[in-house]
């Protein structure tokens, strides 16, 4: 079923949503309400242009990467060998965003979500701690890819990726995984959708319940003794 939030800061259980994921609509994309669904795996995602208020979707099969588990490929060691790139993390987060909202067109294609107000919110996530990024510079000091998420606990909340260059969003996830595993190797990367290179790259699936103890163990707990939004249809 689908949920119809109001201004309570109040979201329901994901295993109630929509077969395709998606759970609720409604709401704001304020640093509170972001914070507290992505606490319970739970996200914006919708056209900025065809919908006049969030959709908020919950897979209940999460498509992620363990740090420990990232596949670098031959083709990409030989890369990473050459020093042809340098990658830093969070050094020029609205950078990095607008990358993920412009390259190849992307703000002006149909159905395009990473829109002004999208971007407005996680610049404050980012301003506050809660979102990160990570950069690709080539030997010129050009910015040429990288990507962006939500940072919970251990884990990484990936939003976005682009690359202007050949594998720079590779080198990305791979710079973010390999940080997550000189800081303990815990936690998990959220693909939040299956693509080739990402599956290629380590990405699998694992059930909803698995990903919020991971993420949230007490989250699941704290969703059903919360009332429930009214539901939609």
């Amino acid at each position: 079923m689908l949920f119809q939030l109001s201004d309570e800061l109040v979201f329901p259980d994901p295993h109630l949503g929509e077969e395709d994921g998606l759970l609720a609509v409604g709401g704001d994309l304020s640093e509170e309400r972001l914070l507290l669904a992505y606490s319970y795996g739970i996200f914006p995602w919708f056209s900025f242009r065809d919908w006049p208020y969030p959709a908020w979707h919950c897979p209940l099969q999460r498509f992620v990467i363990f740090p420990n588990e990232i596949h670098i490929s031959h083709s990409m060691r030989t890369l990473m060998n050459k020093g042809t790139y340098n990658l830093t993390f969070n050094r020029d987060f609205d950078r990095v965003i607008e990358g993920c909202s412009q390259v190849n067109g992307r703000y002006y294609q149909d159905g395009a979500w990473l829109g002004e107000e999208m971007i407005t919110a996680y610049r404050h996530l980012n301003r506050q701690g809660h979102a990160a990024s990570v950069e690709v510079w080539n030997l010129d000091g050009e910015l040429v890819g990288g990507l962006y998420g939500v940072v919970m606990g251990s884990c990484f909340i990936g939003e976005s990726m682009f690359s202007r260059e050949p594998s720079a969003s590779k080198l990305a996830l791979i710079y973010l995984a390999k940080t997550m595993q000189r800081y303990g190797g815990g936690g998990l990367i959220d693909c939040q959708l299956e693509t080739p290179h990402l599956k290629s790259m380590g990405g699998r699936y694992i059930p909803y319940d698995d990903y919020l103890a991971i993420l949230n163990p007490k989250g699941l707990e704290q969703l059903r003794r919360h009332p429930k939004p009214d539901e939609e249809g």
